[in-house]
């Protein structure tokens, strides 16, 4: 499902903007610092402060979730369903691990949303249509991103 690259993308950025459905049917989109890759088809964040997101995970466990490397303009966008797995549980204990990357951040995840992912395209700017390389890319927005 998540090819090489995309689980690459991921894992250098791990900064994912989650979409999901609010009360009312209508779009959220909520960024997420968290993420890890299980394996090709699981995708996982743990919560520290997301209540929005959960209480709309609850009500309809549909979601999507875009990665984009700002440097390169390139990412994908993973569909799929989550379940919640709680502090405490089985599950949080064996998923916990994968998550100590971010020291003692870590330990104020008090849930994680495990995604099963069924669809994922990737995504990437039109520059790359007009022929522009990767590496021009990187270093337009390298100068961008690091001007004063």
């Amino acid at each position: 499902m998540l090819s090489e690259q995309m689980i690459a993308i991921l894992e250098k950025q791990r900064l994912g903007f989650v979409a999901t459905f609010n009360k009312d049917h209508g779009p959220s989109v909520s960024p997420k610092g968290t993420f890890v890759v299980i394996d090709n088809a699981t995708i996982a964040f743990g919560d520290i402060r997301s209540p929005g997101t959960l209480g709309n995970l609850r009500a309809d466990p549909r979601l999507e979730v875009n990665f984009v490397d700002p440097i390169t303009w390139r990412g994908f966008r993973a569909r799929g369903t989550a379940a919640i797995a709680e502090k405490g549980s089985g599950e949080f204990d064996a998923l916990r691990p994968h998550f100590d990357r971010w020291g003692s951040l870590s330990d104020r995840i008090q849930r994680i949303v495990v995604i099963r992912v069924t669809k994922a395209l990737p995504l990437e700017t039109p520059a790359y249509d007009d022929g522009a390389t990767e590496d021009e890319l990187r270093a337009a927005w390298t100068a961008t991103l690091t001007a004063p």
